[in-house]
């Protein structure tokens, strides 16, 4: 089913994101994990596409196992690291031979080891390049990625704006958020994109910091702020596991019921394969789907 057609109803939806573990031999603890997600019915499911495209098959395998194993809706990353125009459209054919319909269609960070992005010669340097190529096919709903507080290369919020109303206009079908803490910047940038003449759906992503270790690593990705409330609670609570993680769970259902009360389209959770956390989040934030 494509994403596209859920929009098209009356109703906000509900998503989960996975990503390809590090150890293949990790695949089966992921598949737990998915399957237990699959009991949340979610409208679909995504698998990112792993650091500087470095999963390429293991996305494909994962897309595929969601989508004709579990039969849940899936929405398979793609990037345009490392790849020519012609591998690009050798992955879309593998995508629908597995009867994937749904991209996330991304430029995708450095490859490791590397601080910035380089274009493959004969592939694409610019995500809307990429949309554009997909959008050729005509057989796939394309979402792409928004920033709330703009990409970490962009000189600013709207010079970033304008780059996703690039991607719109090259055909993306919905927009899914980049983490973000503050709900304020969420609203911002709504407003914003809108008065850019942005109108396709956007989807907030929800991302629950369990700990406070994992504050540097999600600076470091995607240059998100974080409230002062939620960082010196996690300090204070950092020699407590458990507490953390409640207090991390309790944070981000704050923010997904204010969301949610202040008319997104749906949620989309991080849950980092963890199958509990995703369970408590979405139980305690209750029946949203029906507006």
């Amino acid at each position: 089913m494509s994403i596209c057609d859920l929009f098209d109803k009356d109703r906000r939806t509900l998503s989960f994101e996975v990503f390809p573990p590090v150890r293949e031999g990790n695949l089966d603890k992921l598949y737990e994990t998915i399957s237990e997600l699959g009991k949340l019915e979610p409208d679909f499911i995504s698998v990112t596409y792993g650091a500087g495209g470095g999963t390429r098959d293991m996305t494909l395998e994962i897309a595929s196992r969601v989508k004709n194993a579990f039969r849940q809706e899936v929405l398979a990353h793609l990037t345009c690291v490392g790849s020519t125009r012609e591998d690009i459209a050798d992955i879309l054919h593998d995508f629908k031979r597995e009867g994937i319909e749904n991209i996330l269609a991304l430029r995708g960070d450095p490859p490791k080891g590397e601080t910035e992005f380089r274009r493959t010669e004969g592939g694409f340097g610019y995500a809307n390049e990429l949309v554009e190529f997909v959008r050729e096919q005509d057989e796939f709903c394309i979402g792409v990625a928004g920033y709330p507080e703009g990409h970490m290369e962009a000189p600013s919020l709207d010079v970033d704006i304008d780059n996703l109303k690039r991607k719109v206009d090259a055909g993306a079908d919905f927009v899914i958020t980049q983490l973000f803490f503050d709900n304020a910047d969420f609203y911002n940038f709504r407003d914003k994109t809108a008065a850019k003449g942005i109108s396709v759906p956007i989807i907030p992503g929800i991302f629950p910091v369990l700990n406070y270790k994992q504050l540097p690593k999600i600076i470091s990705l995607g240059g998100a702020k974080i409230p002062a409330a939620l960082e010196s609670r996690l300090h204070e609570l950092q020699d407590s596991a458990g507490d953390s993680e409640k207090f991390g769970i309790e944070y981000a259902v704050g923010q997904a019921r204010d969301l949610l009360e202040n008319g997104v389209r749906g949620l989309h959770i991080c849950c980092m394969n963890r199958s509990r956390t995703a369970v408590e989040i979405t139980k305690a934030v209750g029946d949203f789907r029906q507006k």
